[in-house]
C-alpha cells in the first residue's frame, strides 16, 4: 500500500556533498524535509514507503550524483521463514524479556549506547554523541514511535539488566527500525540480528506486512548483514523488488 504524500506541507532541501560513510572515495548528498507536527505519522508512513528514513523530526533519503548504491530495504513478513541459525539465535536469547516503553531517554540507555559506540563504532559519526544528542534522537518526534528494551530476568523475577534497545516507528504497513544498540560484551547472543528477528515476530503478531531496515549498500561491509535476511525487498526506480537469495539480484 502506497499513500499520497501531501507535499504542500513539506519543503525539501539538499545537503552539500560530503564523504560517503559507506563507499570509500565517493561523495554523498541527501534530500530532506522537516516532518510537520500535523499529520506527521501519515506523512512519515508515505515517505518511508517511498525510500525515506526518519531522524528526529527530519525525513531524508540519499540524492547522490552518479550513484544509486543506497537502496531502501525491507523484509516481507509473511514470506519470511526463519533459518536454522536464526532459530538458534532466538533460542539463545529466550531468557530476555521484551518491554515496550515510551520514547523517553534514560541514563541507563545512554550508558549502554556509549559502551556500544565505543566498542563497535569508535570512528563513526555518532561516536561523540552527548546526552543532549541522545535525548533529541529519542524524544524529538511527531510520529508513532516507541522504545523496545530487552532485559535479562533479575534474580527476584522482575526486569533485570538492560541488554539491548531499539527505537522503532510503527507505520501503517510495518515496523521501521530507526536505531538499535546492545551490550557489546554479549557478542555470542548476536543481539543485532536477534532484534530484527524479534521485530519480525512482532510484526507478524500485529499483522503488519513489513519490517523496514533502512538502507542496504551493496559492497559496504557495514551494510552486508542486511542481505543475510532473505527474502529482502529493495526500492529501485521501478518500485520494490525482491533480491535474489545471494543478496545480489542485479542483472
Amino acid at each position: 500500500m502506497t499513500q499520497h504524500v501531501p507535499t504542500r506541507q513539506l519543503r525539501f532541501f539538499l545537503t552539500a556533498p560530503s564523504p560517503c560513510p559507506y563507499l570509500p572515495g565517493r561523495q554523498e548528498r541527501k534530500v530532506f524535509a522537516h516532518l510537520p507536527l500535523l499529520d506527521g505519522p501519515t506523512i512519515n508512513d508515505a515517505l518511508t514507503q517511498g525510500g525515506f528514513r526518519r531522524s528526529q523530526n527530519i525525513a531524508y533519503r540519499p540524492a547522490c550524483e552518479g550513484c544509486a548504491a543506497c537502496l531502501s530495504a525491507r523484509i516481507p513478513v509473511e514470506a519470511y521463514i526463519f533459518s536454522r541459525s536464526e532459530r538458534r539465535t532466538l533460542t539463545r536469547n529466550a531468557d530476555l524479556r521484551r518491554y515496550m516503553v515510551e520514547a523517553e531517554a534514560t541514563g541507563e540507555q545512554f550508558e549502554l549506547l556509549r559502551r556500544y559506540l565505543t566498542t563497535r563504532h569508535a570512528g563513526g559519526g555518532m561516536a561523540d554523541m552527548t546526552w543532549s544528542d541522545y535525548v533529541a534522537m529519542i524524544e524529538d518526534t511527531s510520529v508513532r514511535t516507541s522504545l523496545v528494551e530487552y532485559r535479562c530476568v533479575a534474580p527476584e523475577g522482575g526486569p533485570g539488566e538492560l541488554a539491548a534497545c531499539a527505537l522503532v516507528d510503527r507505520l501503517c504497513d510495518g515496523l521501521s527500525l530507526v536505531y538499535s544498540f546492545f551490550d557489546p560484551s554479549l557478542a555470542r547472543r548476536r543481539l543485532g540480528a536477534f532484534m530484527i528477528l524479534d521485530h519480525l515476530r512482532q510484526a507478524a503478531e500485529a499483522k503488519l506486512p513489513h519490517v523496514y531496515l533502512g538502507y542496504w549498500v551493496q559492497g559496504s561491509p557495514k551494510m552486508d548483514y542486511k542481505a543475510r535476511f532473505s527474502p529482502l525487498e529493495v526500492l529501485e526506480a521501478g518500485g520494490w523488488r525482491r533480491l535474489a537469495k545471494d543478496g545480489d539480484g542485479r542483472p
